[in-house]
């Protein structure tokens, strides 16, 4: 990529124009939500430090993302579904707290050694869940292993991480970081914060006695061809691995979601979710790093998520999966597809000037 002037980043360009521009993107929509019902839960599985364990995932409604507040992200739609007036009640989130256990009694035998707990936003930020309601859900779950929160890194803090550690969990804090690179972070993801600023809240979090962290990468943020993304995947997981305190990689290809930039370039085609065969890529090549990458691609086979041709998208799928569990780069090797060639071809010959080569 070239190397922009200093003036690009002036008042009401760059940054500032991302921001406006997501502003008005996000103004299209009118739904609202109930502050007593969480945005989503679900049971699966996760490979940890501790290896493959059942995993309760809640998101949690709450006020949203304050820097979606302010423009956010350009992939990111996860604020147009959380509750207007930028707060909920302890009550309230302790109600959703409620609601996701019933599901887990339901659905499952026993309770999950794990649990994640996401906001759409940074569940350490106290505008989005207030300290009470943060111990509260530390005892709640004082009884499971593993405890993983999602949070920018302004506010991953050695204390607030201890009141999950004194309950006896160990608590992984994941770090939407999105990429290493950070110029793709601010110009193509419009994240305000640098690399070193995760590396700051790896060594906050690690100075706890079971604390640590996930580094969550995007898989072809906006204005990157597949070739740049590809190799700015690789890079990043081995520069996000090598840092003290962070044991895994989570990349999450881009999906297509409402109510974003990602979405308009998606509808005026300047915008193609990532293949498959990319995902599988980036896996195989970073096999051999010392810690976890895994990838557990949304919307997989769909035009607005990852995919390749439509005919192999399950069976790369199904690899995928496979690789999270066991960390085996030979799994790739039990798929193949005519279209392996298409996409060979789009990752040597497509430019981000002229993206996409192929839909």
């Amino acid at each position: 990529m070239s190397q922009p002037s200093p003036e690009v980043y002036e008042q009401g360009k760059g940054m500032d124009a991302h921001n406006k521009v997501m502003r008005e993107v996000r103004s299209r929509n009118d739904a609202s939500y109930d502050p007593r019902e969480p945005t989503r839960v679900w049971l699966d599985e996760d490979n940890t430090p501790d290896g493959f364990v059942d995993s309760l995932t809640i998101i949690l409604n709450t006020g949203g993302c304050r820097w979606a507040r302010a423009g956010g992200c350009t992939m990111c739609g996860y604020v147009a579904e959380s509750v207007e007036g930028g707060s909920v009640a302890h009550e309230d989130l302790m109600t959703q707290v409620d609601a996701c256990l019933e599901h887990e009694r339901e659905n499952a035998d026993s309770p999950a050694d794990q649990v994640k707990i996401y906001t759409s936003g940074s569940f350490l930020d106290e505008r989005e869940v207030p300290a009470e309601t943060r111990q509260a859900i530390a005892e709640t779950f004082g009884d499971r292993d593993r405890m993983v929160v999602e949070s920018l890194p302004d506010f991953v803090d050695r204390e607030t991480i201890r009141e999950f550690t004194e309950q006896g969990l160990r608590t992984d804090v994941a770090i939407g970081l999105e990429t290493a690179t950070d110029r793709v972070r601010r110009d193509c993801v419009n994240k305000y914060f640098e690399f070193s600023d995760f590396e700051d809240a790896c060594a906050e979090a690690s100075a706890v006695d079971g604390g640590a962290t996930k580094a969550y990468l995007l898989m072809k943020p906006p204005f990157l061809s597949e070739g740049e993304a590809v190799e700015d995947m690789k890079r990043s997981a081995r520069r996000c691995l090598a840092v003290e305190g962070c044991h895994t990689v989570s990349m999450n290809p881009c999906n297509v979601q409402n109510y974003t930039m990602v979405e308009d370039l998606y509808h005026d085609g300047g915008y193609r979710p990532p293949w498959l065969w990319s995902v599988a890529d980036v896996l195989e090549d970073t096999a051999d790093i010392d810690g976890i990458v895994v990838s557990d691609p949304v919307g997989h086979g769909s035009d607005r998520g990852p995919h390749n041709c439509g005919d192999c998208d399950d069976r790369v799928q199904r690899a995928i999966k496979d690789f999270d569990e066991r960390q085996d780069p030979s799994v790739f090797e039990q798929v193949s597809c005519e279209c392996e060639r298409t996409w060979e071809a789009v990752v040597g010959r497509e430019r981000s000037y002229s993206l996409p080569l192929a839909r």
